[in-house]
């Protein structure tokens, strides 16, 4: 194919995917329906004027300039025949798209101290001790698929290693499609790949442990089925990410094999890397559509408005929650850049649910973490440093 084509298509494939995201980011389908960008307001102003005002304007703007800057970018990459423009382009659309959300965030933040939109409500903040108690408990059973895929790629490659040719090739995109870079056969690059699933995984089961207990958003005006929907959401998210690892380390293992066997087949690689992502994408759907914190999750006994939910997350609901007239506390004042970024000293959280997107983010101001952090980071700089030293002697 015209290496020129193909640096079209993906520019505009890359830009058209970044724009399309960033239109719908403010969408409460993706965010806490209170916190619009970022700012905590009432439920009943989640829907306000102000609110949607601010979200027409963002996506008026965003809208011209993601085809002002996709038509830039078009052009400069097929003048200098490089895929590298469209990542400079699609850093320039995360730019404006940052510098709107901003803007939509101040624009809220003096509407809802003009209103005094707290003055005539009752704060208030509840928590589920039974999380602490009787958490939701880890699905072990979803770690087995992963581990069976790093066990058969490491038996395999254990098998095969011997025969190995003094070079192998891995598959790299280029501006003018797949390109194989030849390396040295060696134990650590013939073995690349596994411990690269080995990382994944051991990352992904600390992630959900993390997760499990992390701090709970719970709605305070409906404390008891929120916290029975929260048991739920946490299973459903920690099965949904011990698959998509299955899924990534079975992509691994088609290119380990791949890469032992030498084989340059491109409708091999598109089957093996293009079938797990497919699947890992669609996992992610099923996580997007059940909503931040589990909010669009249809409970047993109807409307979900109350009920108990076991350790594992399976639950029983009885539609007893009676509301309480409560709204949750005005916490902006811990909440810097946008919303994004989270310090709370006197908050022994270390994971709490991001007020931008879904999922959840780090405490900033919590000790332990930085203490961790830094340890760290000091080990990883000593161990560049040793590496570079014993390499330059």
């Amino acid at each position: 194919m015209n290496t020129v084509l193909v640096t079209l298509l993906v520019n505009s494939g890359i830009l058209l995917a970044l724009g399309a995201t960033l239109y719908a980011a403010p969408s409460p389908k993706l965010n806490p329906h209170s916190v619009p960008f970022g700012v905590r307001v009432p439920p009943d102003k989640a829907d306000a004027p102000e609110v949607s005002e601010q979200r027409r304007r963002y996506r008026a703007l965003l809208l011209p300039a993601t085809l002002i800057v996709t038509v830039a970018a078009l052009v400069i990459g097929a003048v200098l025949d490089s895929v590298a423009v469209g990542g400079v382009a699609a850093l320039v659309l995360c730019v404006i798209a940052a510098a709107l959300w901003l803007s939509a965030h101040r624009a809220l933040a003096r509407a809802k101290e003009r209103g005094n939109w707290y003055e005539h409500v009752r704060q208030g903040v509840v928590m589920d001790t039974s999380l602490r108690t009787d958490p939701v408990r880890f699905p072990w059973a979803w770690t087995i698929p992963s581990l069976v895929v790093v066990v058969v790629t490491a038996v395999a490659g254990a098998i095969v290693y011997p025969q190995l040719p003094e070079m192998m090739a891995l598959p790299e995109r280029s501006s003018s499609g797949t390109v194989y870079r030849e390396i040295t056969t060696t134990f650590w690059t013939a073995f690349s790949l596994v411990f690269a699933q080995i990382l994944l995984t051991a990352t992904v089961i600390g992630t959900v442990a993390a997760v499990l207990r992390a701090r709970a958003d719970l709605d305070v005006s409906r404390p008891r089925s929120s916290a029975a929907r929260h048991r739920r959401y946490l299973s459903l998210t920690a099965r949904g990410l011990l698959g998509i690892a299955a899924l990534l380390n079975l992509m691994l293992l088609g290119l380990s094999g791949m890469m032992w066997s030498d084989s340059r087949s491109g409708a091999v690689l598109s089957l093996v890397i293009g079938v797990p992502l497919l699947a890992a994408v669609a996992v992610s759907v099923v996580l997007v559509r059940i909503g931040p914190g589990g909010s669009r999750l249809v409970l047993e006994g109807g409307d979900g408005s109350g009920g108990s939910v076991g350790s594992d997350g399976s639950g029983d609901f009885d539609g007893s929650d009676e509301g309480t007239g409560l709204v949750p506390r005005d916490d902006d004042r811990h909440w810097y850049g946008a919303g994004t970024v989270y310090v709370n000293a006197d908050d022994p959280a270390i994971l709490v649910p991001r007020r931008v997107g879904m999922g959840w983010t780090v405490n900033l101001g919590n000790l332990r973490f930085l203490i961790v952090s830094a340890a760290v980071l000091a080990i990883a700089a000593g161990a560049t440093v040793v590496s570079v030293t014993v390499g330059s002697s």
